[in-house]
């Protein structure tokens, strides 16, 4: 009996060093040092309404959508998460921060006090920017205004309220690999793919997710459930029937500018936002993105078309 108990006990050790190696927040990107010299911020702009930042971090029923105060609740089959402040205030924003550890948090999920970020921050997607332009987004970041209060703590039920639990998670969804442009498309394409895959995270609402919250790759861009519940997120993939297939450049191009679609519907739910950031981009990136999006193989959605909503109406 003795010897059982030595050996359960032993597992026990084993099992508990295992996980608290495996869940260690780590430093999971090929990003490489944040280049030195004077940071662009027409460049951190640009990234920062390709972002969509002020969708999520804007302090909800502020007119000023540059005050990042946080605090939206993201209801999900897990709990609620509530946005955080990332205005440049000192003691409850990101005021204090470096931009090394802002990277971290933006390509491995890793707060500057070494705790995992949920991944309700993209972070899968984030993890594809290049080190100059996060550096610019920070620096642009760190020119609006200060917003003081801190965001109360996520309500999430159990096991998900233990953090170090995503080190697994992050093991199985982040790989830390930074977009390489395809030599074979042109500069246009790869803008897209970049803006797209990366500070956009267009994929981020429009793909179906696995039980543990992960995209399903094969169903990437294909529409899925609104997390919250309310509404479907549509497919923007080139499929005829149930996606974006039968729209040319220019209806894709308008939708980003202006919010209509070819049907001469608008966009409503969180794409209306997106669409006030994407309408602030250049038409150079916004035709990028067209191109990009146009590209993708034709998948049908993930649920039958008699009950997908139009393109471009349900969130995104």
């Amino acid at each position: 009996m003795k010897r059982l108990l030595g050996g359960l006990v032993l597992l026990v050790v084993v099992g508990a060093a295992a996980f608290w190696i495996l869940t260690s927040p780590r430093w999971q990107s090929d990003i490489g040092p944040i280049p030195a010299g004077a940071p662009n911020l027409d460049n951190g702009r640009a990234m920062f309404f390709a972002g969509d930042c002020t969708s999520c971090h804007a302090t909800p029923g502020q007119p000023d959508k540059t005050r990042l105060g946080g605090g939206l609740a993201l209801t999900s089959a897990f709990g609620t998460f509530y946005v955080p402040n990332v205005s440049p205030d000192v003691r409850d924003g990101i005021g204090g921060w470096t931009v090394e550890q802002f990277a971290r948090a933006m390509h491995a999920g890793v707060a500057p006090d070494g705790q995992h970020l949920y991944p309700s921050f993209p972070y899968t997607s984030f993890q594809r920017m290049t080190a100059t332009d996060l550096r610019d987004l920070f620096a642009f970041m760190k020119t609006l205004p200060a917003v003081q209060g801190r965001v109360r703590e996520h309500a999430l039920s159990f096991p998900y309220n233990i953090r170090r639990g995503l080190g697994l998670w992050k093991l199985r969804y982040l790989d830390g690999a930074v977009f390489q442009p395809d030599p074979s498309k042109s500069a246009a394409w790869n803008r897209g793919a970049y803006l797209v895959e990366g500070p956009a995270h267009c994929a981020e609402c429009h793909s179906p997710r696995d039980a543990f919250g992960g995209i399903i790759p094969d169903r990437r861009f294909t529409g899925g459930p609104n997390p919250d519940g309310r509404g479907f997120v549509p497919n923007i993939t080139p499929d005829p029937e149930t996606g974006i297939g039968k729209w040319t450049k220019a209806d894709l191009v308008e939708l980003l500018t202006t919010g209509f679609t070819p049907e001469f519907d608008s966009v409503g739910s969180n794409m209306a936002s997106v669409v006030e950031n994407t309408s602030k981009l250049s038409q150079a990136d916004r035709e990028a993105i067209a191109d990009y999006i146009l590209s993708l193989a034709p998948k049908p959605a993930t649920r039958p078309p008699a009950q997908s909503a139009p393109a471009g109406q349900s969130g995104g």
